[in-house]
């Protein structure tokens, strides 16, 4: 068992760093541009966001020339804020829209970039690993129809459940 389980963790390390079959992030990705606070329009719902409202991504650099990454949102539920700090690392090319992100230690997710406002970067489309995970980013806390058509449209084509996106409160 000692020597499967090295074997076993890469595995399924490796499978957390994938992208869902349909996908393929951005090129010419620049990071100085993404850095900053983008609000989070859409998600497929997961528990670590269940019930979140005025959810925001804020990026920054590390000293070590990773990302720092901090999530934010209000649980009314609880009526109070709740916080997820992280870090993230570019898997390939610096200009190429795939990272990896971790907000436990050394487990690693994917961050996938699969579409962005090229001229202005004022919203991302973004994936995990597979096709469970899916958020629409912007820089402003409302969107124009088309993009949001847009939106829905690229990740019904990839096969995420179109039906199940939640679209983000914000005051």
């Amino acid at each position: 068992m000692k020597k499967l389980m090295p074997i076993f963790v890469s595995l399924v390390l490796a499978g957390c760093l994938g992208m869902p079959e349909k996908v393929t992030p951005v090129e010419n990705f620049n990071l100085d541009r993404y850095l900053g606070t983008w609000y989070e329009v859409a998600r497929l719902d997961h528990r670590f966001e269940r019930g979140l409202t005025q959810v925001t991504a804020t990026y920054s650099l590390r000293d070590d020339g990773g990302i720092d990454v901090l999530n934010r949102g209000f649980s009314s539920k609880n009526n109070e804020w709740k916080e997820a700090s992280g870090k993230a690392y570019f898997v390939d090319d610096n200009d190429v829209g795939y990272l990896k992100v971790s907000f436990f230690g050394p487990f690693y997710g994917s961050y996938v970039v699969f579409e962005l406002d090229q001229d202005d970067y004022q919203y991302a489309f973004v994936t995990g690993p597979n096709t469970d995970y899916l958020w629409f980013l912007s820089r402003t806390k409302e969107i124009d129809e088309s993009t949001l058509q847009k939106f829905l449209t690229m990740a019904d084509e990839r096969g995420f459940a179109t039906s199940d996106v939640q679209f983000v409160e914000h005051k």
